[in-house]
C-alpha cells in the first residue's frame, strides 16, 4: 500500500509540473481565469435575477 501511495505521489508531482511548465501551460492558465470570470458572472446574473423575480411576485397585486 505504500508503494502505490508513494507512486501515486509521483504521478501527481509529474503531472503538476507538465500542467505548470508543459506545452498549453500559458493557455491553459488564461482558460482558467476566463472560466472564474464567467462563473462569477453567471453566479452575479442568477442572484440578480432571482432578486428581481422576489421583488416582482412580492409587489404584484
Amino acid at each position: 500500500m505504500d508503494l502505490r501511495e508513494e507512486l501515486e505521489g509521483r504521478v501527481k508531482k509529474l503531472e503538476n509540473f507538465i500542467e505548470d511548465k508543459g506545452f498549453g501551460s500559458k493557455q491553459l492558465k488564461k482558460a482558467k481565469k476566463v472560466q472564474r470570470s464567467i462563473n462569477a458572472v453567471v453566479l452575479l446574473g442568477s442572484l440578480i435575477t432571482l432578486a428581481g423575480v422576489t421583488i416582482w411576485i412580492l409587489n404584484r397585486d
